[in-house]
């Protein structure tokens, strides 16, 4: 019975981006009281700060939170987006109000979560003094509910007076969970797992390139993401008014991550005994995982066929092995961690300029290309591989040069 427990424990977790999770305790860091709270919107809430001098909403910019499980903590994503490089304060200090919008359930579906946005559009620019036009945007897939929203208001011929949006390291074509790491969540034996939740939920369904059918034991193109997919493009695809900004966590010159493909990632002892996850590869019935527990026993091999190199390909990353390892430590498991870091949202789909279908498209050149093939109307790559929403010295600079012209 003690293994049985510990297995259930190790659902205990879930995948989490910078500006999303709880601060460190080292950070010391304590977002300040909002100024208004505007806690009845559809399935969501919005904190408001004022910027410096201002006492009514004078120049707002709107800024949705992005995808974990359970409702949105706004004080824990201030400090995200404040604590490492000063973006919030500095806005605020130049006069711009700050509006974060949260949901209630984060990984409830895009489009009803973009209810709680286009709420908090409405209502700031029926508050706001002046005629300044709304900067609007999100991080993660606070971007794709920002973008759908701004999209929908335009199709339901409502003016949104929005005339910046922008998306931070936001999944435009698709956000990557290794498909051995998703195997695992339907894995562990206890079926309402967070970790199972969160890779089911509507909103992943809506958002990952492929998702792990547990009845397949293979990857697809979930439904949900069709539908979205569809739903995006009926509402005409991207907001045409405003001008459009994508900022990417990851390199743009095609070098991603010094990851092997075909390589051994992770391998578990005790808890889930000769567990294994392997980087993506290339070709046919390519292993990623192989299985094993035994409350109740079963084994098994997860293969994906046709994939690129997804783990170590350009882009944002995400300490998704790491995540697990440490979690499964925790309840006794034993755990050889090779490579904690995989890209989570690739570059080209940050700043919508290629598919990620194929692998040279995956991997290319993108400051070699013509950024007219971006559907974005201006965008930025960081220089270095960074993680997932990280707001860092470069990228901050720059979308702060954009928000404050």
């Amino acid at each position: 019975m003690a293994e049985k427990w510990q297995e259930e424990q190790a659902g205990e977790f879930t995948l989490t981006t910078p500006v999303s999770a709880e601060p460190p305790a080292a950070a010391a860091y304590t977002a300040p009281e909002p100024d208004e709270k505007w806690e009845e919107l559809p399935n969501g809430f919005a904190h408001v700060f004022y910027g410096e001098g201002n006492k009514e909403l004078t120049r707002p910019v709107i800024m949705a939170d992005g995808f974990s499980l359970g409702k949105s903590d706004l004080k824990w994503l201030y400090s995200g987006l404040d604590r490492d490089f000063p973006l919030l304060t500095e806005l605020r200090r130049q006069g711009r109000d700050v509006i974060l919008v949260g949901y209630e359930e984060r990984s409830a579906s895009i489009l009803d979560n973009a209810q709680a946005v286009i709420a908090a559009i409405t209502l700031a620019g029926s508050r706001e003094l002046g005629n300044t036009l709304l900067t609007v945007g999100g991080f993660s897939m606070g971007g794709l509910v920002a973008r759908y929203a701004l999209a929908r208001l335009e199709q339901l011929g409502h003016d949104h007076r929005t005339g910046l949006y922008f998306s931070y390291d936001t999944p435009h074509r698709g956000a990557v969970v290794p498909i051995a790491l998703q195997a695992f969540a339907h894995f562990i034996p206890w079926p309402n797992n967070p970790f199972a939740r969160q890779m089911n939920s509507p909103a992943a369904r809506q958002m990952l390139w492929r998702h792990y059918d547990p009845k397949t034991r293979k990857p697809v193109i979930a439904p949900e993401r069709t539908q979205f997919l569809k739903d995006l493009a009926e509402a005409g695809g991207w907001p045409s008014r405003p001008r459009k900004l994508a900022l990417a966590n990851g390199r743009g010159d095609g070098v991603g991550l010094q990851i092997p493909p075909g390589e051994r990632a992770l391998k578990l002892g005790r808890v889930y005994p000769d567990t294994a996850f392997y980087t993506q590869a290339q070709g046919k019935d390519v292993t990623v995982a192989e299985l094993k527990r035994w409350f109740p026993p079963l084994q098994f091999t997860v293969s994906t066929s046709d994939l690129p190199e997804l783990d170590g390909a350009p882009g944002g990353t995400l300490h998704s092995y790491r995540i697990v390892a440490d979690a499964l430590k925790k309840v006794g498991a034993t755990a050889d961690l090779r490579h904690e870091n995989v890209c989570f949202v690739p570059t080209v789909s940050a700043v919508a300029i290629r598919d990620i279908d194929q692998h040279k498209d995956l991997y290319t050149n993108i400051d070699d290309l013509d950024p007219e093939e971006s559907e974005v109307d201006e965008f930025i790559c960081s220089p270095d591989t960074t993680a997932h929403t990280a707001v860092t010295d470069e990228l901050g600079q720059w979308l702060l040069r954009q928000l404050l012209y």
